[in-house]
């Protein structure tokens, strides 16, 4: 056997494999002697069949398997020992002269290759990129008071309901002409939120009313999805088909949400003792979410001014044939050449990034990639107000995390990014502004 590598140019290469037939005969010839020891063909004994019959059934599918093995083991072995750095895998090329299985014996096969660009990664204080500053103002404090309010808030009761209350009901099913149907569905302590009624003449219907009113409402009308009217009735998704759609109400609660109050039993639930000291904890989250907003700003800025500035050219023809192959049946060459600018930023960001990794050592630990999950958890965690979790739980939630397919790998390429741009921060001027949300948010 024998490999070639031909240049095409700086980013194309092709790979040319000679396979001889004392490659591969002597494991063909053992897998079809196994093969007549075994072959169960009508007329004959197992084991008796002529040897010529069992070629002529078999002998080419298992010569196909066997160079095919021999191409895959070959392709990767030669990649690892020449320490060639590709973009994606190699591909059959588009040239290649068709095999005649049944005459030759002597096989040459041709893949094209896409080689990762070569450039330098030189970055100095005279590469300027904005950091964006968030002010701590009222409005954002007040944000995130209110968010914290209504994530302890509760349902209190009502006189008379509006379009963001909640009722409780009795449900009857009612027959087309509205009479009570036999046997019809019937439910106790039914909970509808008006606003999420999805008709607005239904929705109509159930503002305005007080405990002992009675309505009558479609329920297909006023829950279109399946699931959510299932629920509400407590029957099957199954069952449904044979619910009548009207339904009798009779109003048993009319709850309105309140947001909680600024009191002790407030500051006791987010663990808190004073309104100044919720004020304190306020800032301080608010301080750190917009630090995440900064960082993930500079991130975007960080890419184009990099990408901008090496000029990298990749193989754009191999990268679009891969990714059709790797692709087949999801996605046709059209989405995939409308949607290659997008997946080119990607891979040119990745490139400088695995560069400054590689030049600078980064590397990562399993500690490292646990204590990201870790920090996951408690953050998931902290979204629903569970800040004091133990760490038990913690560990058992991240550990769940790492055993996602592929998440192992998100994290370890997301904790290399972070090493890489704080490499790179350091060795650029942030050109450091201050501003408000507003502003922020209206950055282009």
């Amino acid at each position: 056997m024998n490999i070639l590598k031909e240049e095409i140019d700086a980013l194309n290469a092709v790979l040319r494999v000679k396979i001889d037939k004392t490659d591969y005969d002597p494991k063909v010839e053992e897998t079809l002697k196994d093969y007549r020891k075994k072959a169960a063909i009508k007329g004959f004994r197992p084991g008796h069949a002529p040897t010529s019959l069992i070629n002529k059934l078999y002998r080419k599918p298992i010569l196909v398997d066997e160079v095919n093995k021999l191409i895959s083991e070959s392709l990767s072995k030669y990649l690892v020992e020449q320490k060639l750095n590709i973009l994606g895998e190699p591909l059959p090329s588009e040239q290649q002269k068709p095999i005649d299985w049944d005459a030759e014996e002597n096989f040459e096969f041709a893949f094209d290759l896409g080689l990762v660009p070569e450039f330098e990664f030189k970055v100095s204080k005279r590469d300027k990129i904005p950091y964006y500053t968030i002010k701590v103002d009222d409005k954002l404090r007040e944000i995130y008071s209110d968010s914290y309010r209504r994530r302890n808030g509760s349902y209190k009761p009502v006189e008379i309901t509006a379009e963001n209350d909640l009722v409780k009901a009795t449900l009857n099913e009612l027959n087309s002409d509205e009479s009570p149907k036999e046997d019809g569905v019937f439910v106790e302590g039914a909970s509808i939120s008006i606003a999420l009624v999805a008709d607005e003449d239904e929705k109509k219907k159930l503002i305005g009313l007080k405990v002992g009113d009675v309505v009558t409402i479609d329920a297909l009308k006023s829950f279109p999805n399946v699931a959510d009217r299932a629920a509400l009735l407590h029957v099957s998704k199954e069952k449904l088909v044979n619910v009548e759609s009207l339904f009798q109400l009779t109003i048993t609660e009319t709850l309105t949400f309140e947001k909680a109050e600024l009191n002790e039993d407030f500051f006791n639930k987010v663990y808190v003792n004073t309104l100044e000291e919720f004020n304190s904890k306020l800032n301080e989250e608010i301080s750190k979410n917009l630090v995440h907003e900064s960082d993930y700003r500079f991130l975007i800025d960080l890419k184009d001014k990099l990408i901008d500035k090496f000029k990298i050219e990749l193989p754009k023809d191999f990268l679009i044939r891969w990714l059709v192959a790797v692709n087949e049946g999801k996605h046709t060459r059209e989405q995939i050449e409308t949607e290659f600018p997008m997946f080119e930023k990607d891979l040119k960001w990745q490139l400088i990034r695995d560069k400054v990794a590689t030049e600078n050592n980064l590397t990562v630990t399993e500690e490292e990639i646990h204590g990201f999950a870790m920090n996951f958890a408690r953050n998931q965690f902290a979204s629903y107000g569970m800040n004091q979790m133990p760490d038990e739980y913690l560990v058992s939630y991240a550990d769940n995390i790492l055993k996602k397919e592929g998440e192992k790998r998100r994290i370890q390429e997301k904790i290399i990014e972070d090493k890489a741009v704080a490499v790179i921060r350091e060795a650029i001027k942030l050109d450091e502004k201050e501003v408000t949300t507003d502003e922020f948010n209206n950055l282009k």
